[in-house]
């Protein structure tokens, strides 16, 4: 059985502020925190590269979105699709 590996991105409060707007509908409420579940990251660039999964017009996409480092406060590895969390 292969196990899905996803990343969770947590971003520093001042970053939700400045961007929180644009990347909403991304956004995954918590717990532990509000966090972005991306499949792939990038963080050997001049930014911190995310890539989500998505759909426009009934297609399946790749969404990238791009912060600068400063903003990532936390990347946790997640394994399987079950949700994770604190109880």
């Amino acid at each position: 059985m292969i196990e899905t590996k996803h990343y969770a991105v947590f971003l520093f409060p001042q970053a939700l502020e400045q961007i929180s707007e644009t990347i909403k509908p991304y956004l995954r409420p918590g717990p532990p925190d509000v966090h972005l579940l991306v499949s792939r990251i990038d963080p050997s660039g001049p930014l911190f590269s995310m890539i989500l999964p998505g759909q426009a017009d009934g297609q399946l996409i790749e969404i990238e979105i791009m912060v600068p480092h400063n903003f990532v406060r936390l990347v946790m590895s997640v394994r399987g699709e079950q949700e994770f969390g604190f109880v």
